[in-house]
């Protein structure tokens, strides 16, 4: 067997401290039978000898239409919501609700909290357990600075007492899979081994290891070796996250970390086709790779899917902006087409730089080139 199919044998633990549903003598309406199946599809994809494919949870890009026109391009194997923001005075977010009561991805779909306060955290968690959803996922990892400055998301790396007091809570209030997705450290990555046993107590059903910490963001290189030191010695399914751009790059993180699977965030807006790419390697076919016209066709349709009718042209346009830097560093190497998108302003302007660059049908694979890019730019780092 392929070393990435390592933690296969961990299929026993995936149930594990999910409280059995008792016997209800009444027939189960639609709603009620989507409840129980969703977790249900949750772990019976964790149990297959495939390697999970899930795309990364992404705040503001990540919403609903995103979801839709991934799941026309053959799509991941698991998907999160964005993070409903938690606290005292929360309610959940009904655009990130809809998310959840209209998946349209045909797959398992996890509900991801943020936050520290433990009471608004079960109640949150409580409240989601009323939806459709796989799992609840606490997100231990979001390096924006307005997140972590108010301890949540990778901000509480820096407490591993509060991490466990969270966690055993949220274990206790949950009797459907409990998932987290982590960072390996705040600053310093010493502390990861102290957060695994903490992850092993409290039973959680999957773990998503982003190997770097929050201070690096994105410009480091990806440290694998603390993503295969969380698979090798936790009793629960792990997946790799970090620079995964290219079926061969994910073929190769497979076997370097042996982790049950692989999330994908900025790769899969640059390439909406590498889920399936990956699949083909992993199955010994070539990937298929779109041509110019393919991700002409692949940005028209975004640019359709995100537009609300309340924005004005140049709102959408500005908008479209934050998917293009990562779509931009796979077009060319100049980084001229970066440049000129990032200027336009109406939207004849904006498909004019497109069709100059992709009006073709040349193959593209769609990695990231090594632009020359100011230090403070927002795609400034590593991306291999």
């Amino acid at each position: 067997n392929p070393n990435w199919m390592d933690q296969n044998h961990l299929c026993y633990h995936y149930t594990t401290g999910q409280r059995r549903h008792q016997n209800n003598p009444r027939p189960r309406t639609h709603q009620e039978k989507i409840l129980v199946d969703a977790p249900g599809q949750f772990n019976a994809l964790l149990c297959r000898p495939a390697p999970v494919l899930a795309l990364a949870p992404m705040q503001d890009v990540t919403d609903l239409p995103f979801l839709r026109l991934m799941a026309r391009y053959g799509g991941a194997d698991l998907y999160v919501t964005e993070y409903f923001r938690v606290h005292a005075e929360s309610r959940l977010e009904k655009p990130i609700l809809r998310s959840i009561t209209q998946n349209p991805t045909g797959r398992p779909l996890m509900a991801q909290m943020i936050g520290n306060d433990i009471p608004a955290l079960i109640r949150t968690a409580r409240e989601l357990l009323r939806h459709p959803v796989a799992a609840i996922d606490l997100n231990l990892g979001c390096p924006a600075p307005i997140v972590y400055r108010k301890c949540a998301g990778g901000g509480l790396l820096r407490e591993p007492a509060r991490i466990n007091a969270i966690l055993g809570a949220l274990r206790d209030a949950i009797d459907i899979p409990f998932t987290v997705k982590t960072r390996i450290g705040f600053d310093d990555p010493a502390v990861f081994e102290e957060l695994l046993p903490i992850f092993a107590r409290h039973r959680i059903n999957l773990l998503t290891v982003h190997g770097r910490t929050v201070a690096e963001g994105y410009r480091s290189a990806v440290h694998y070796d603390f993503i295969r030191r969380a698979a090798e010695c936790l009793p629960c399914p792990v997946l790799a996250n970090g620079n995964v751009y290219s079926a061969a790059k994910a073929a190769s993180v497979l076997n370097e970390t042996r982790t049950a699977g692989l999330m994908i965030g900025r790769a899969a807006i640059r390439n909406p086709w590498l889920f399936q790419q990956i699949r083909q390697h992993l199955a010994g076919e070539p990937p298929a790779l779109p041509t110019g016209h393919d991700v002409l066709r692949y940005i028209r349709e975004l640019y359709e899917a995100t537009r609300q009718p309340a924005f004005r042209e140049t709102s959408h346009v500005a908008r479209m902006k934050k998917y293009m830097n990562y779509i931009g560093i796979g077009i060319e190497p100049t980084g001229s087409f970066l440049h000129h998108i990032r200027r336009a302003h109406t939207e004849a302007e904006f498909f004019a730089h497109c069709e100059e660059h992709l009006d073709h049908n040349r193959p593209m694979p769609l990695e990231p080139f090594e632009l020359d890019l100011k230090a403070s730019d927002v795609l400034a780092g590593q991306h291999r």
